[in-house]
């Protein structure tokens, strides 16, 4: 038997234009209309809370082009995290690396690159011959490294997405959904923020040749550090553009626009519309203390549950700003019990509407009791099925 506890009702939470310190469902208000995007798909979240704050096809099916390249970061930026390459490690550059089409670094054939130059020259420059070179480097071909680049996309739910090659060029199959391109920019973002810096960098110079970073963003709101631009005849002009105010930050994507100045421009207005219309709060930190459960057949009497990550929403910033959260835990558990293991979730709404539910998991392990816990246990048990 479970049952709903009802917890202090409305959280009575003022909100204002100042900070606040698991994915939340889209939100809208009637009052608050999203720029017009003129292009194929488009999609804005907060990086926290996962919110949907405006949203245009994110699912359908688009060529990324360059954006293609930041899966390829994503896969060298764990391979840095997880000690299997560092940014010291000398690169040998192959004829194929070389011989690469479309924008370039410009690296010599037969050479041997540091790989942090190789990435500042797939990120700032776009360069599709830096990225074959460090495909082959990783996977020893970049046709293993494209595989690799599948199964991280199964990995993060990028159900959309489908590479054929790593630097983007078109090819058949090779597509992916606004919606994962958000999702993959979220991930690449928290989990390795020491890596993500490069992607604020204006210009890059290697071989004597100069080249400044695509993103026209980085030059106009120093309040974006990202992400990453994108164009082939076919796809149109794409763009990635994040950005950090007042300790929200936002990621907006739109793709198969007109031009340079028209993809720049579609992601200012919906990064300046996300950040004038809504606030991202913390709720909850990870690990905090939420309710006790009973627990039968064990020394102890309750096993309490806590937020298994740190729970942040993200809502307008004008109106009625009242929160209810609903915690839902079994009236008990039987031992033992897992530390980590989930017992129950909490809820929250705004204003009617469900903003997510968050799973509430065990803090501690809970052993089975001796012999008398064990019997005590069994006579609660027995009550409890009248």
């Amino acid at each position: 038997m479970k049952k709903k506890l009802l917890i202090a009702g409305l959280l009575a939470l003022v909100l204002s234009t100042s900070s606040f310190a698991k994915d939340q469902q889209a939100i809208s208000d009637a009052n608050m209309t999203p720029p017009v995007i003129e292009g194929k798909s488009w999609l804005l979240i907060d990086n926290d809370s996962g919110a949907v704050l405006s949203a245009g096809d994110p699912d359908m099916q688009i060529e990324p082009a360059s954006l293609t390249k930041l899966m390829a970061a994503y896969i060298v930026f764990k391979e840095l995290a997880e000690g299997r390459q560092t940014l010291e490690d000398m690169v040998f550059i192959s004829e194929k690396a070389w011989r690469m089409e479309g924008s370039r670094m410009f690296i010599k054939v037969n050479s041997k690159v540091k790989l942090e130059d190789l990435i500042k020259g797939m990120i700032i420059q776009s360069g599709n011959d830096a990225t074959v070179a460090l495909a082959e480097h990783v996977a020893g071909t970049e046709e293993s490294f494209v595989g690799l680049m599948n199964k991280m996309a199964a990995e993060l739910g990028m159900k959309g997405t489908h590479f054929v090659n790593s630097s983007g060029m078109p090819g058949e199959g090779h597509l992916t959904t606004a919606s994962d391109l958000a999702k993959l920019t979220r991930a690449l973002i928290s989990q390795f923020p020491q890596y993500y810096k490069y992607y604020a960098i204006k210009d890059f110079t290697w071989n004597k040749i100069k080249q400044g970073n695509r993103n026209l963003l980085l030059y106009r709101d120093p309040t974006v550090d990202g992400v990453k631009t994108g164009h082939t005849e076919s796809a149109g002009y794409c763009l990635i553009g994040s950005a950090e105010r007042e300790g929200m930050r936002l990621i907006a994507v739109v793709t198969g626009t007109e031009s340079k100045l028209a993809r720049a421009e579609m992601v200012q207005n919906l990064l300046n519309y996300g950040f004038r219309n809504f606030i991202t709060q913390e709720i909850y930190p990870v690990g905090k203390l939420i309710q006790n459960v009973d627990i039968y057949k064990a020394a102890s009497n309750f096993v309490a549950v806590e937020s298994a990550d740190k729970i942040s929403l993200t809502i307008p910033r004008r109106g009625d700003a009242s929160l209810t959260q609903t915690v839902t835990i079994p009236d008990y558990v039987v031992a033992p019990v897992d530390q980590g293991q989930v017992l129950g979730n909490i809820e929250f709404s705004f204003q009617g509407k469900a903003l997510g539910k968050y799973p509430l998991t065990a803090t501690t392990k809970i052993e089975e009791g001796g012999i008398v816990d064990q019997l005590i246990g069994s006579v609660m048990l027995w009550i409890e099925s009248f």
